[in-house]
């Protein structure tokens, strides 16, 4: 989940093994796996996989790649498309994942929908969009464009819903992702070397950075979530550590425990502190993430909490100056342990007319061709190419070391808003109240428990 956003098991050349994520599919108390009842659209029996054989055909997108990296591919991908099929014109929208999820569904359910969405896996998007047969089933598709021979299990199945949308993670395929991406720490070589700060090895040497930046009259921190998704990613971090993987793990599948555990607590205590002590950018409500990612970009900030998804636009502006690690462990020698997952998936919509093509330009976009297109472009594919050899100093290479650690040692932890329908507004408002001062632990704790306990009994 990011703004350009976004579980993962990839090959690269770099050494990245197939390692398959442990995430439990996740049930919805009073639901179960055999249960399909709700509306559904099912594509036609026989299926056209030549677009160029379709006639004229006008095909709407919606995409929140807006920036850097994720645009450059989808500008190139869909000008190939294109150009394959002079037939078929794409209209493209693209627009922030913050806006997307307050337009989306009622575009999908209006009388001129989009062809082809991105779509938040969890129950929040996805889930309430096939529970409203607003998603057409790609089932037979599956089969034609044989996405489960590219695509490890666990990664389809975070793209699969029961069809009455109460059970993640089972049921039918509603969509496929192009990438993969972590949440970890951009820093800035030369500002750490003007603080005297040396990488850090654990997370204790983290937290002991940042006063000693602050000393040196630098920001420790540079972070804006005007855009709201931004404090997941920073508050997930900290949990990943303060919790542990498989308590987080659990809370989002709705498996056990409360959000006002003690991990939990622990980690809004820190990034509460954080907010007092003057650690992240001034008026942080008010900035956006992508704001906060130029500022850092100009040397403002000798640490960023983002995700992979930035590398392109970082890379290109801060060249060698730009390093990524993973958030260090607890303990020295440990694995690492983030938030993070696969990019959001694309999905055909149930209205629209021209689903056998809007299904072609999703393989288009998700095959091996594409994903070459993606590395080139600074973005990380979900399945990298097996060639793909990243240049030795760079970023690119930093990110590419970082996935392959975090996936081999089953490092990664779940998007925290895929917990409930509600959560990614309850999370993200409760987050911005607790780092502007305006709530108590306790109190944002209690509130994340209401949404969750509510979502259980149902």
């Amino acid at each position: 989940m990011s703004s350009s956003r976004n579980r993962i098991l990839a090959r690269v050349g770099v050494g990245l093994a197939a390692v398959p994520i442990l995430l439990a599919a996740a049930c919805a108390p009073g639901g179960s796996t055999s249960d399909s009842s709700g509306p559904s659209v099912k594509p036609s029996s026989k299926i056209a996989t030549d677009p160029a054989k379709a006639g004229k055909v006008s095909l709407t997108v919606w995409d929140i790649n807006t920036s850097g990296g994720a645009n450059d591919a989808m500008v190139k991908l869909n000008q190939e498309f294109e150009k394959k099929y002079p037939n078929v014109k794409i209209n493209r929208v693209s627009r922030t994942l913050n806006d997307t999820k307050t337009t989306l569904k009622l575009a999908l359910s209006g009388d001129n929908p989009p062809d082809v969405v991105q779509a938040n896996q969890g129950y929040p998007d996805m889930g309430a969009f096939v529970k409203a047969g607003l998603l057409t089933p790609l089932d037979q598709y599956n089969k034609v464009y044989k996405w489960d021979q590219k695509f490890p299990k666990q990664l389809l199945d975070l793209n699969k819903f029961s069809t009455n949308g109460k059970d993640w993670q089972t049921g039918s395929l509603y969509g496929v992702s192009q990438t993969g991406e972590i949440v970890g720490i951009y820093y800035n070589k030369k500002l750490m070397k003007q603080a005297g700060i040396a990488a850090p090895k654990t997370w204790a040497d983290f937290e002991a950075a940042l006063p000693k930046a602050k000393a040196k009259g630098l920001l420790p921190i540079q972070f804006g979530t005007s855009d709201k998704s931004p404090a997941i990613h920073l508050f997930g971090v900290v949990q990943a550590n303060t919790a542990g993987k498989q308590a987080v793990r659990n809370l989002v599948t709705s498996k056990s425990g409360e959000w006002s555990d003690a991990g939990t607590t622990k980690a809004a205590e820190t990034v509460q502190s954080w907010a007092k002590k003057g650690y992240l950018s001034p008026g942080f409500n008010g900035l956006s993430g992508d704001a906060a990612s130029a500022n850092f970009a100009k040397g403002q900030g000798v640490f960023r909490i983002d995700g992979t998804w930035r590398l392109a636009e970082l890379e290109k502006a801060m060249g060698s100056d730009v390093g990524f690690m993973s958030p260090p462990p607890a303990k020295a020698g440990a694995p690492n342990v983030t938030q993070g997952g696969e990019g959001l998936a694309w999905a055909v919509t149930s209205k629209s007319k021209h689903p056998d093509v809007a299904a072609a330009y999703l393989n288009f976009i998700t095959n091996a061709q594409a994903d070459d297109v993606l590395a080139e472009t600074g973005n990380l594919p979900a399945v990298a190419p097996p060639n793909y050899q990243p240049k030795a100093g760079t970023l690119t290479a930093d990110i590419f070391s970082a996935w392959k650690k975090i996936s081999e040692n089953d490092g990664l932890v779940p998007y925290l808003d895929y917990t409930t329908p509600t959560f990614y507004d309850t999370l993200t408002s409760n987050l911005q109240q607790l780092l502007g001062g305006k709530q108590n632990v306790k109190q944002f704790t209690g509130n994340l428990d209401q949404d969750y306990d509510g979502f259980k009994s149902k």
